[in-house]
């Protein structure tokens, strides 16, 4: 497939064979990033772990410093007496059996959706529907929970759940193009050390084998794992 013009500008900024420090590689993401909207910047971390192994199974979540610049749509599935807590933390949708109901019938426009452990019966009856969106409750991941009010803030706040493929391989948005170098890099250092701190007790060899960081439609540009891992 022929390159466009601005494709080929992006690639002659950098070296695509060099490894990059975490804050050299985000510094050109966002040279290289040439969209007419802030695009996102997303990181991608190849780990030495088999995912059809359940003990090689990497799954979490981490707080970003510096949030992810994205405005979080959040549904509160709760009873009548949580309802309150959850408008208050910011939720942009709260209720239970009008959103169950909405759901079934196809509506799925918000980004997480955090519950009770009360109303999970209710709510696995979606499992279909919320599962292949990635917006099934998890208490693995902190959306099942009796505190739905810090669970609306810490999303908001910045929030986010991983969890790796098929592949071996973590994708997670770190921020926008639109933050300072500085602010990525961090963000990107924080996910890092918060998989380093998850690696299963199973998995052998070279742990994290590869991270490479983009924006929205931008070239790939690798990081040196020894440098974000030490």
């Amino acid at each position: 497939m022929a390159l466009t013009k601005k494709r080929k500008e992006a690639i002659a900024k950098f070296d695509a064979e060099k490894y990059y420090s975490l804050t050299e590689a985000s510094e050109v993401v966002k040279s290289i990033t040439t969209t007419n909207f802030d695009s996102s910047v997303d990181v991608a971390v190849r780990l030495g772990v088999d995912p059809r192994k359940a003990n090689q199974m990497v799954r979490g979540t981490v707080s970003l410093p510096h949030g992810t610049g994205k405005d979080v749509k959040v549904l509160v599935l709760c009873t009548p007496d949580k309802e309150a807590e959850a408008k208050e933390a910011g939720a942009d949708y709260v209720g239970l059996d009008e959103y169950i109901d909405k759901i079934k019938g196809g509506w799925t426009d918000v980004d997480v959706i955090v519950t009770m452990p009360s109303v999970m019966g209710k709510v696995g009856a979606l499992g279909r529907i919320l599962g292949p969106r990635g917006l099934m409750p998890n208490p693995k991941t902190g959306t099942v929970t009796m505190n739905v009010g810090q669970a609306v803030t810490d999303v908001k706040a910045g929030k986010i759940d991983f969890k790796v493929d098929k592949y071996g391989i973590i994708h997670a948005a770190i921020g926008k193009a639109s933050f300072e170098s500085e602010k990525l890099a961090e963000n990107a250092q924080e996910l890092i050390s918060t998989l380093i701190k998850l690696k299963p007790t199973s998995a052998k060899g070279t742990y994290v084998k590869s991270i490479t960081i983009s924006s929205s439609m931008s070239p790939g540009v690798k990081i040196e794992p020894k440098s974000v891992t030490a």
